[in-house]
């Protein structure tokens, strides 16, 4: 008569236990992250009037940074976000090179979520010195921002860890308690039956 109640309570240590894990996996996953990029990551090609982005949710407050050779920078105005998509105007034809997009946006549950990709262009009618350090012209319609909150490619992929940093956190909680609950199932399925 006492196996029935020990396997009541492993059962129910058990359960709680699973529940447990379900209910912290649920807000470390619900961050957004980019889906696909215009033009893609690595891509070889002609310079590009915009740089489009898409996210697997809905996103707010984009900031996206396109730095060329030598550091010259190559928006035009502030990125606009329309649903899960952000649209960033380039200033002018770009010269060849190596482009870097540093981005930032803010998902559905108000986590900032950071990145970098890169692009080569190719083909262009662009001088080679044309572009470079048009940075202030091109932004001239633009609202002045503090350099701190854009994001530099550099900042970015610190940006990037210290955000996916924080759901290790959530793990390692949700790992503790599961441990607390296995130990207090056993102890409690162990006790001498009162049947």
């Amino acid at each position: 008569m006492t196996i029935r109640p020990t396997l009541l309570r492993t059962g129910l240590a058990g359960a709680l236990a699973a529940a447990t894990l379900t209910l912290g996996a649920a807000p470390a996953s619900a961050h957004t992250a980019l889906k696909s990029s215009d033009p893609k990551s690595g891509a070889e090609i002609a310079p590009p009037g915009e740089i489009t982005l898409t996210y697997t949710e809905t996103i707010r407050l984009p900031r996206v940074v396109l730095t060329g050779p030598g550091g010259s920078r190559h928006e035009n105005g502030p990125a606009k976000a329309v649903g899960d998509t952000v649209t960033q105007p380039v200033n002018g034809t770009l010269p060849n090179g190596t482009y870097t997009v540093g981005w930032r946006v803010v998902s559905a549950d108000g986590h900032p979520v950071t990145g970098t990709l890169k692009f080569t262009v190719k083909g262009s009618t662009a001088a080679e010195g044309q572009g470079q350090g048009q940075a202030p012209a091109g932004n001239a319609g633009a609202p002045a921002t503090p350099a701190a909150s854009s994001p530099s490619p550099s900042n970015a992929a610190g940006q990037e860890e210290s955000g996916g940093s924080s759901s290790g956190w959530v793990w390692i909680g949700v790992g503790g308690l599961l441990v607390v609950l296995v130990v207090g199932g056993v102890a409690w399925a162990r006790r001498p039956s009162q049947d």
